[in-house]
C-alpha cells in the first residue's frame, strides 16, 4: 500500500510540474525579459533612445493598459511597461509589468 501511495504522489508531482511548464511555454503573454529597476523612468523624464529601441511595442488592449494619446506608444522594456512620446521619448507613465498580470 505504501508503494502505491508513493507512486501516485510521484506521478501527480510529475504531471503538475510538466503541466506548469507546458502552460508557461504556450502562454502568449509570457516574457523572458528579466525585470530591471529604472528609478529614472518617471513622468516627464526622457527614456534613452537605445532603451526605447530595445523595447517591444505592446497592444495596450491585450495588456489592459490605457489607450495611448496621439503620438505616444506603450513599450515593454526590461520588464517595465513604458508609455512615452515616440518622437521625443518623454515618459507619460512607467509600470512594472508584473503588477499588471
Amino acid at each position: 500500500m505504501n508503494r502505491i501511495r508513493k507512486a501516485i504522489a510521484l506521478s501527480t508531482l510529475a504531471m503538475t510540474l510538466a503541466g506548469g511548464y507546458a502552460v508557461a511555454q504556450d502562454h502568449p503573454d509570457h516574457h523572458d525579459h528579466p525585470y530591471v529597476r529604472h528609478d529614472e523612468w518617471k513622468k516627464g523624464a526622457r527614456i534613452n533612445r537605445e532603451d526605447w529601441n530595445r523595447g517591444a511595442a505592446l497592444d495596450y488592449r491585450r495588456y489592459h493598459l490605457n489607450a495611448p494619446p496621439r503620438g505616444y506608444e506603450w513599450r515593454e522594456v526590461d520588464g517595465n511597461y513604458v508609455l512615452a512620446a515616440v518622437a521625443t521619448g518623454v515618459i507619460a507613465s512607467a509600470i512594472v509589468a508584473s503588477t499588471i498580470h
